[in-house]
Parts: structure tokens; C-alpha cells; sequence
């Protein structure tokens, strides 16, 4: 099943993300595009994925290009940074969080 990553370019999209997550819960993956730990995750959640977008809709930041939105999103959830890095916010606040290789399609089915 294939990932349809929705791409996150502002505060404003971090916004309609929260309130969004009151409907559906929503994975936030911050992805550095220079680091290939962040590329291997990625490539290993999406090779992973069987979630439905009715389960769970998909986020995903350049964290390169758009790093004041990186750091509002670890402001705003109180997780500290790190590269690669997966949130599930769910009714407005971040239920998991992984990095690395740690990020799994199994991490975010438990929570």
C-alpha cells in the first residue's frame, strides 16, 4: 500500500494538522533529504505501510528547507528535535514519537 504523503510547508499547515487529528489521527515525519538514516527510514515505513488513509493521514516536512516549521513543531508537542523523526498527533497532542530506526508502522499501530 502506498503512502500519500501530504507535504507541510508552514505553521499554518502544522495548525490544520492539530485540528485535523480531532477527526483522524495524523503522522507527522520530519525527513532530512541530506541524511541517508532519514532516507532508510523513510523508505523502510513506506515499504511497511497497510494503514488506510481513514486510519491514519500522512504528513511529511523537508526539515532542510522548512526548519522554523521543524522547530515549531517541536515547540508546539514538546518532543525534542531529531533526524528522521515520526509524530502521531492525535486530538490535538503527540501520542508517539520515534526516530531513526525506530520508526515503525507497528510504533504507531500500538499507540
Amino acid at each position: 500500500m502506498n503512502i500519500n504523503w501530504q507535504s507541510i510547508t508552514s505553521i499554518h499547515d502544522v495548525e490544520a494538522i492539530i485540528e485535523r487529528s480531532k477527526e483522524v489521527p495524523c503522522l507527522i515525519l520530519k525527513h532530512s533529504t541530506r541524511c541517508p538514516i532519514s532516507s532508510m527510514a523513510m523508505r523502510r515505513l513506506e515499504a511497511s505501510w497497510d494503514l488506510t488513509e481513514q486510519e491514519v493521514e500522512t504528513y511529511y516536512l523537508d526539515l532542510i528547507q522548512y526548519r522554523a516549521v521543524s522547530n515549531f513543531i517541536a515547540d508546539e508537542f514538546g518532543v525534542r528535535h531529531e533526524s528522521p523523526q515520526a509524530l502521531l498527533i492525535k486530538n490535538g497532542t503527540c501520542v508517539h514519537d520515534a526516530s531513526h530506526l525506530d520508526i515503525s508502522v507497528a510504533g504507531l499501530k500500538v499507540a
